[in-house]
């Protein structure tokens, strides 16, 4: 049974036993000099009024619940917060009851992540979930003191986000899902689903570390497949937007997400614009095929939150980051839409149907 506003008897009664140990002896003297004088009537309305009285404090004793800033690109990204939502409820977090988001979209702007992070850090949020290597770096830089848990594309010491994947050192930690490694790989399958590709392109900002490096892998294998690899620089949404747009019919045969935050949170505007000019595209995730991607190869990023949500979990319950191991998802999906294929006049090959871990219809 509940004591007052759902608080249990058993918190009123230790909360009031603190508050007696504290008054002391004094008080015990006072109640028996007025037992004395009007007789032990007096101890009930006493005790009953002392219950009231420490209700706040049982109610301070409850459960906290914790704060968690998430920062993102927004898009895709946010399957990433439904996938830690999802672990955290399986671990026993319910958001609203045992934490809450304080979600922070940067919209492609990932120079915003600074600000967003400083701001996070300074209403003293339990820890920072971040998407992204480029955003994560960031977000390490703007911060001193709150724990950060994220999910990155690029290997994690290289980025001098960790010490180790086996000791990860200061106050990072998280989960690793081999981005950059494997977009060459995507070209690779490209290829195989479209063997009439001769000019594939790519958008990404040349001041991103990541998407260089991903620029570079592609425009390796480009050579290995006798593929024309076509790089086009953006710094902003709006650049990639009108850059896209003035894609000229026949100027390209293929769009190929490259490893660059801002691009990939505007996936779907990119797959509906690849459909008026198309272009078949072709995702670092297997989640953006079911909206209409042709092919996605890579980790779900739903999967890649859901694997963070463990690190999460552990930090605020009071283990420190630097003694969580780095994770490295390598659990590939390939998926292809052919319902798209369709729409494009485009046959998928059946050795890459058998291939497939997902097809949409």
């Amino acid at each position: 049974m509940n004591a007052h506003r759902g608080i249990p008897w058993h918190m009123v009664l230790e909360a009031g036993a603190q508050v007696s140990r504290a008054v002391g002896k004094g008080t015990e003297n006072a109640i028996d000099r007025r037992e004395d004088a009007m007789g032990k009537k007096i101890v009930v309305p006493f005790l009953a009024t002392l219950v009231l009285a420490l209700v706040p404090l049982a109610q301070a004793q409850q459960t906290k619940i914790y704060r968690i800033g998430v920062i993102l690109e927004g898009g895709p990204y946010h399957a990433a917060v439904d996938g830690l939502k999802d672990g955290l409820n399986e671990l026993g977090f319910g958001e609203g009851k045992q934490y809450v988001l304080e979600i922070r979209d940067l919209k492609g702007d990932r120079r915003a992540a600074e600000a967003a992070a400083r701001s996070l850090e300074g209403e003293r949020v339990d820890l920072i979930y971040t998407l992204a290597t480029s955003v994560t770096t960031l977000v390490k830089r703007a911060t001193t003191e709150v724990p950060i848990v994220f999910t990155v594309g690029n290997d994690p010491v290289v980025a001098g986000l960790v010490e180790s994947f086996a000791r990860p050192g200061g106050r990072l930690t998280g989960v690793y899902r081999q981005d950059t490694e494997v977009i060459a790989k995507r070209l690779e399958i490209l290829k195989a689903i479209f063997p009439d590709l001769h000019r594939v392109v790519m958008f990404y900002d040349p001041s991103n570390v990541t998407a260089v490096a991903g620029a570079k892998s592609v425009r390796e294998a480009a050579r290995q497949l006798h593929v024309e690899f076509v790089e086009r620089h953006v710094a902003s949404v709006e650049e990639l937007r009108l850059g896209f747009q003035a894609l000229r019919a026949r100027e390209v045969d293929a769009f190929l997400y490259s490893s660059d935050g801002m691009v990939i949170s505007q996936a779907q505007f990119i797959i509906d614009m690849a459909r008026t000019k198309r272009l078949p595209t072709m995702s670092p995730y297997p989640d953006l095929v079911a909206q209409g991607a042709l092919a996605g190869y890579g980790v779900s990023y739903r999967e890649a939150g859901r694997a963070s949500a463990k690190y999460v979990h552990r930090v605020l319950t009071g283990t420190s980051p630097q003694d969580l191991p780095v994770e490295l998802l390598s659990r590939m999906q390939l998926a292809v839409n052919l319902k798209t294929a369709r729409e494009l006049g485009i046959t998928i090959p059946q050795s890459v149907l058998l291939r497939a871990d997902a097809v949409i219809q």
